[in-house]
């Protein structure tokens, strides 16, 4: 595929991604992508066979985007640190009223069975829940955190954190509840100096 090609590949992705974030999964159709990018439908086509494989051709964009959270990290923080960071950056993610596809992401993975390393929700998830055991392991051998299941306390922050995610696209949430939820949880991790 030539640069041209691939630029126009790209244009067609950024304006759908627009689309979808203000459309959701369900109700854009191609229709509305070719109206968008103002081009002919053939030149949409060109790349796209349908609404399904433009928007899963989002998600790889999505799941190749680099996270440089590691970056973020002080040399000197503690592991209580670490996991504060972590979880203002999703509380960053839960209250952003930027346009996100979060909405069109979980329409599509509740209308089609991905499975295995195409679901990139799962593997997101999966990576986020071994990045905190790991965390909570190494903190409990430093005395930060309660002596706890790891592995149980890594999943309950991440399933408190998906739901507010969720309710936050859905119905709605304050900062204060979403604060109090994961303070909640927090409290069940991090020992009491």
């Amino acid at each position: 595929m030539g640069e041209k090609s691939i630029n126009k590949k790209n244009y067609i992705l950024e304006i759908a991604r627009d689309v979808f974030c203000k459309k959701g999964y369900s109700r854009t159709t191609m229709k509305d992508v070719v109206e968008a990018c103002n081009i002919s439908r053939g030149g949409v086509y060109l790349y796209f066979d349908n609404v399904k494989d433009l928007f899963e051709a989002l998600l790889d964009i999505e799941a190749s985007k680099d996270d440089d959270f590691g970056d973020r990290i002080p040399e000197d923080a503690s592991y209580a640190d670490v996991l504060a960071l972590f979880v203002k950056e999703k509380k960053k993610q839960i209250l952003s009223k930027k346009p996100s596809l979060d909405a069109a992401v979980y329409e599509y993975y509740f209308e089609n069975k991905v499975t295995g390393k195409k679901n990139h929700l799962k593997n997101e998830f999966d990576m986020s829940l071994y990045v905190l055991e790991e965390l909570i392991k190494e903190g409990i051998d430093n005395g930060e955190f309660y002596d706890i299941d790891a592995k149980r306390a890594a999943s309950n922050l991440m399933y408190v954190i998906e739901g507010l995610k969720i309710c936050s696209k859905t119905r709605g949430i304050s900062e204060s509840a979403v604060d109090e939820e994961i303070m909640y949880v927090m409290q069940g991790i991090i020992a009491e100096d």
